[in-house]
């Protein structure tokens, strides 16, 4: 399976981080040690929500979409 994830940073809720993985568990423990640049500031990380994929592929085009503009606003609206 391969995951699409939100996270919610618990010290400023209005900080929020997009990913995809494969192994849910290992890669929001990496986010929580600093292993990431971009979400070593907002630690601690609190999952928010989670999508599962059969296929890598989907994953990853649902991941770039939650990225981008409408994506952000689509998350905003349902997911926070």
């Amino acid at each position: 399976m391969h995951y699409v994830y939100l996270l919610q940073s618990a010290v400023d809720r209005r900080r929020h981080y997009i990913g995809c993985t494969d192994n849910l568990r290992a890669r929001i423990a990496r986010h929580n040690a600093g292993q990431n640049s971009s979400t070593a500031r907002g630690r601690p990380w609190v999952l928010t929500v989670y999508l599962a994929f059969a296929d890598e592929g989907l994953a990853r085009a649902f991941e770039r979409y939650l990225k981008s503009g409408s994506g952000r606003t689509f998350a905003g609206r349902h997911f926070r």
